[in-house]
């Protein structure tokens, strides 16, 4: 597995990913991987590798700038501020995906992306713009949008996977999401995830401290390898 950083520009800032992809010279399918909301880190990076070595390639998008963490002051900011704005959110996310798109050995159509807390968010805004991707995954994903009508323009499969007592994306929003997809036609599927909260692929989070935040072992694996039976209905063999 190979492992290079990338800068390229969006929303009038550099971002810098990584991009990870597996011996060998493809053709690969490819996966776009969003970080959540404090920004790049280890955790995405890790997800991104993990790709790499079962036989995807995989970019750890960067939708803050300088490929690092923020501030959590500064990032909630920034949250704020791109919930505001939706195509923002899509333009940031469809440079991702073009990133990914121009790498040697990327099949164009096994394009998947897949994101955490709000990068899930804009997994499923790339997704609602009608991008060229066929299986979107949200992991304690917001997915409430400015643009529900915009469902319709979904070309792929759509998983989310979201903690049953994670107060930050709470029964009301997964209904109202549930209601988008269908009325989208969407090829959707929500997994509940009982004794889960948010952040739960996350170790880092028990360090924080806070009760709305806590890794959850069973369910990092059990939404994982739901990710993975997407990605293998969705694509076939590697």
């Amino acid at each position: 597995m190979h492992a290079r950083e990338i800068e390229y520009q969006a929303d009038d800032r550099s971002l810098i990913g990584t991009m990870y992809r597996p011996e060998g010279a493809g053709p690969w399918p490819g996966v776009v991987v969003f970080h959540e909301g404090p920004g790049l880190d280890d955790h995405a990076k890790e997800r991104a590798a993990r790709l790499a070595e079962l036989g995807y390639v995989a970019f750890a998008a960067d939708y803050h700038g300088g490929g690092v963490r923020l501030p959590m002051d500064q990032a909630m900011a920034r949250l704020v501020e791109l919930m505001g704005a939706p195509e923002r959110i899509r333009s940031l996310a469809r440079a991702a995906l073009d990133v990914l798109l121009a790498e040697s050995g990327v099949d164009a159509d096994r394009i998947a992306a897949i994101g955490y807390c709000f990068g899930g968010t804009t997994a499923l805004e790339l997704a609602r713009s009608g991008a060229p991707v066929h299986a979107t995954v949200g992991f304690h994903s917001g997915l409430q949008t400015a643009s529900p009508g915009d469902a319709a323009a979904i070309v792929g499969a759509v998983l989310v996977c979201i903690g049953a007592d994670d107060t930050m994306v709470p029964l009301a929003q997964r209904t109202a999401f549930e209601e988008e997809m269908r009325g989208g036609g969407v090829d959707y599927r929500i997994n509940v995830y009982g004794g889960a909260v948010h952040s739960f692929t996350n170790k880092a989070a028990d360090a924080l401290g806070l009760p709305v935040l806590k890794y959850h072992a069973l369910t990092d694996e059990r939404s994982w390898r739901a990710m993975i039976d997407l990605f293998d209905e969705t694509f076939g063999p590697r």
